[in-house]
């Protein structure tokens, strides 16, 4: 990946293309648990790679690539969230025909609907975290916050869902 960030940043459409499409699902799942909805994640998506194509000269780091990524993906859904200050729920989506085939995709839905009953500085923690698998360290890198407090949310999050599911 890194090969690619430095061929994107001296200018080459192709690895830049190339470095979204590595990214994608990733981004699509973090915007996803954190905003809820497809318009709203198309349009968080949309804003970050326009964002990080403008800005890709400012990485100083290319193997920071993908936080540096979902650092701009996380301000943009916070943005999107705060302006629509709306939440959808599971039964809208069903409602709207979005049903849901596979197993798998039953797990995801059932975890995007508890993620979205966490409080909004959660969501992002527990979508890397458990979604994407990210450390307690690269996310308090990607948040710019510590350690410790991504580890009391994940904790105190974690305590909301148990109370929730009893």
């Amino acid at each position: 990946m890194e090969t690619l960030v430095r061929k994107a940043q001296c200018g080459d459409a192709e690895a830049f293309i190339c470095l979204m499409e590595e990214c994608k699902m990733t981004m699509r799942k973090v915007a996803y648990g954190y905003l809820g909805n497809d318009e709203d994640v198309a349009d968080a998506i949309q804003d970050t790679i326009l964002a990080a194509y403008e800005s890709l000269h400012t990485l100083q780091k290319q193997e920071h690539f993908k936080t540096w990524l979902v650092r701009i993906l996380i301000n943009n859904c916070t943005k999107t969230w705060r302006r629509n200050k709306r939440n959808v729920s599971l039964e809208n989506e069903q409602a709207a025909g979005h049903t849901e085939s596979s197993d798998r995709e039953k797990a995801d839905v059932e975890f995007k609907e508890l993620l979205l009953s966490l409080p909004e500085d959660s969501r992002a923690i527990f979508q890397l975290y458990y979604g994407e698998q990210f450390t307690t360290k690269e996310i308090a890198d990607v948040l710019e916050m510590k350690e410790s407090t991504v580890k009391s949310k994940l904790h105190r999050g974690r305590e909301q869902l148990r109370a929730e599911l009893s």
